[in-house]
């Protein structure tokens, strides 16, 4: 995986200095190099995002700003043929992309010299700490559904997502109750259940949130509650246990830069889930299981 994310970087850098407009606008191939390196699409892009911090899309705009700001600052041509040379059809479409990573102008920049705001070229690599075990373990899982109150929300990396407890905190006491009666499958519980989730894990995207339980394929669905269908497949566990959410969100982090490179294993579509074992009366800590759809790498 460490060589497939390189390779990745290497396809940026090979298309930025390509320059030709017809070239860029064709967007990067990600699905054909990860077929060419044996993996998946989904998968390359999720762990791109989680070890870079960034989509792919985003690293790609900020590199191509990067290098095309040396070029307004050289002063050599018009800023309307820079902008066609990295792929905009105006020289206002470029402006405001090399505003968004510089937060300047290009014809501020080539005035002043700056600011320059750089994106240097991403290279991965593999540290292995070992201090810290993680507590997981795999479970193969035939087909069922996920039933409960479902919603759409923005992706919001860090911290309560305030979307997603007003969304729980509007149901009443009695229908949590109402839910964990309903479970009769693993996982067990009330779960937070994330679905539909951009493979680039962009911070602001909208992913479908449930709050519910996991129930066997031919458990009857009422009419009131909204339903996910899981197809039959292994899934990763992870245990986590601490202050919450933040315990948690380092977790989740964790499997992208320690426990997906360091096991024959990849991400598969599907959705991720979230059962609270134990918590603390005001939420502070908990005990949780997160659950990854998983595919042998």
């Amino acid at each position: 995986m460490i060589s497939a994310l390189n390779r990745l970087v290497d396809l940026v850098e090979e298309r930025i200095a390509d320059q030709s407009a017809e070239h860029l606008a064709e967007g990067l191939d990600v699905r054909g190099l990860a077929g060419e390196l044996g993996t998946t699409e989904y998968h390359l892009r999720r762990m791109f995002s989680s070890l870079a911090g960034m989509p792919l899309s985003e690293y790609t705009r900020r590199r191509r700003m990067t290098v095309a700001a040396a070029d307004v600052v050289r002063g050599e041509d018009g800023l309307l043929n820079i902008a066609v040379r990295y792929g905009y059809g105006s020289a206002e479409a470029f402006g405001r992309a090399f505003r968004a990573v510089h937060g300047a102008g290009p014809g501020e920049v080539r005035r002043d010299g700056g600011p320059l705001r750089t994106q240097p070229q991403l290279r991965f690599h593999l540290t292995v700490e070992g201090s810290t075990p993680m507590d997981t373990r795999l479970a193969d899982r035939p087909a069922f559904r996920l039933i409960g109150h479902a919603a759409r929300v923005p992706l919001i990396h860090q911290g309560v997502n305030p979307h997603i407890q007003r969304h729980v905190t509007a149901l009443p006491q009695e229908e949590h109750l109402r839910l964990k009666a309903l479970c009769d499958t693993e996982p067990g519980g009330l779960l937070q259940v994330c679905d539909d989730l951009d493979p680039d894990g962009t911070e602001g995207s909208e992913l479908t949130y449930l709050h519910g339980v996991a129930v066997s394929r031919d458990t009857p669905v009422p009419g009131d509650l909204d339903a996910i269908e899981v197809p039959a497949g292994k899934w990763a566990v992870f245990r986590t246990a601490g202050p919450y959410p933040q315990t948690l969100q380092t977790t989740w982090a964790a499997t992208a830069t320690e426990w997906f490179p360091s096991n024959p294993w990849r991400l598969r579509p599907g959705p991720s889930m979230v059962a609270v074992l134990e918590r603390a009366d005001d939420f502070g800590t908990a005990t949780c299981e997160l659950w990854l759809p998983v595919e042998p790498a």
